[in-house]
């Protein structure tokens, strides 16, 4: 059976992005989904002194090995100030030391959300020209804006036009 690995660039407890990125796993039929948390991943700050000093971190590791047993990558990130969240680059930065071949040439759909109607479109567009120096197969990118008025967690994306939108990648999407 394929699986997903999936998980949202937030370190929330409340994150609309995980909700986004669950929702999105659980389109896919006849698959396993794993949700990562980034919170099972805290690590120091990234620094080169850290690095000489005390080595890799395993959940650097840990991480790495999760990417490399998925069959397909979902992530949503959260935009912090037009960036990523410092949770996610912190665990990118670790990450990406251990192996810079980080995502591992699997396929992935890249997402956002935000409250706004720029729907993340900031951090998106910062990870799709990224993620594929460090190996991201990007199969895909989505963005839901306006996430409180197009998403109900017992109901999932509500705009009828950006549910089609996302349901035509799915059934796109082979992995």
């Amino acid at each position: 059976m394929k699986k997903i690995i999936a998980f949202a660039g937030s370190s929330s407890k409340n994150s609309i992005n995980k909700q986004l990125v669950t929702h999105v796993a659980h389109q896919f039929g006849n698959v396993t989904c794993e949700i990562l948390d980034l919170n099972d991943y805290e690590m120091p700050i990234y620094s080169a002194d850290r690095e000489l000093e005390n080595g890799m971190p395993k959940l650097a590791v840990d991480f790495f090995e999760k990417l490399g047993s998925a069959d397909l990558i979902l992530i949503s990130l959260a935009e912090h100030n037009g960036a990523y969240s410092a949770a996610f680059k912190n665990i990118f930065d670790w990450t990406s030391r251990h192996n810079n071949k980080l995502f591992q040439q699997k396929p992935m759909l890249l997402m956002a959300t935000s409250p706004g109607p720029r729907g993340g479109l900031g951090v998106l567009d910062m990870a799709k020209d990224r993620f594929p120096r460090h190996d991201a197969n990007l199969v895909a990118t989505f963005s839901l804006p306006s996430f409180r008025d197009n998403f109900e967690p017992a109901i999932g994306i509500t705009n009828e036009a950006l549910k089609i939108e996302l349901q035509s990648i799915v059934k796109a999407i082979v992995f």
